[in-house]
């Protein structure tokens, strides 16, 4: 717990030194019979959700700066134990007292002195409800016929499906198109991972995407080993074959372009 707490002391004094606020792009916004939801694409696999004054962070990674102004989360969601979807440092820095962590056992193993009446453990196929939300985390993992089958193994990560006021959130995490994914039905919005070693190619996942026939996809975490994935060819791979999906291309690198 000292150790835990001591990390939140170090986050919270570097947090407060002067910093550019982070170049991020305008959100999305939903209807729910919540209210609106909110959801702001940060980077990579990072994004935040807001709906009915309850704030959630979606595997919060590479500092407190790029959230400046966002809020502090009432729920974090962390997929795997990859520095792309856990960062603990992060994690100290952003969390208030309240803050409930939703993860699988391996991520919850690797956080240092987590208060464990502020952390939920899902096992895949778990459901649960977090601050009245309910939620339901689903496999995600490589093929074992694959080169990168040991990069994520069955059962070790979890993807989750959130029911937000009726609307229907599946958050793949990093995956294949692996049949848990193909059967989902009734989703309303789909984040959709695609790059190369790790995950899968984009018309693997536009293959996936054309079977559980979301309403709306989000291409994210599709930087790989050789630069960005090609989302515009995801996009017309899924409409050529279904235009009644609409694919959301939301610029998920916005600090690289700044760089340039």
């Amino acid at each position: 717990m000292k150790s835990f707490r001591l990390l939140v002391l170090v986050a919270a004094m570097a947090a407060s030194l002067p910093q550019a606020k982070a170049q991020r792009i305008s959100p999305d916004q939903f209807s729910t019979s919540l209210g609106t939801l909110t959801i702001q694409p940060i980077n990579h696999a990072t994004f935040v959700m807001t709906v009915a004054g309850k704030i959630i962070y979606v595997d919060p990674v590479g500092g407190a700066a790029i959230f400046q102004g966002l809020g502090a989360p009432d729920i974090i969601l962390i997929t795997d134990i990859h520095g792309d979807h856990m960062d603990s440092a992060t994690i100290a820095a952003v969390s208030k007292s309240s803050t409930i962590i939703v993860a699988p056992q391996a991520v919850a193993d690797k956080l240092p002195g987590y208060e464990k009446v502020h952390l939920t453990v899902m096992h895949n196929g778990d459901n649960t409800s977090i601050l009245g939300l309910p939620v339901l985390a689903i496999p995600m993992y490589n093929l074992p016929d694959g080169p990168s089958a040991a990069m994520h193994t069955k059962g070790r990560g979890n993807g989750y499906v959130l029911n937000i006021g009726g609307k229907h959130i599946y958050i793949s995490g990093d995956t294949q198109g692996i049949p848990e994914m193909r059967s989902l039905r009734d989703i309303d919005i789909a984040f959709v991972c695609m790059n190369l070693p790790y995950t899968m190619d984009v018309k693997e996942a536009a293959d996936a995407v054309l079977a559980f026939r979301p309403k709306i996809v989000y291409p994210y975490h599709y930087r790989g080993k050789n630069g960005l994935s090609d989302v515009a060819q995801f996009k017309a791979l899924v409409d050529a074959d279904n235009k009644g999906i609409e694919v959301r291309l939301r610029n998920w690198y916005p600090q690289a372009d700044a760089g340039k």
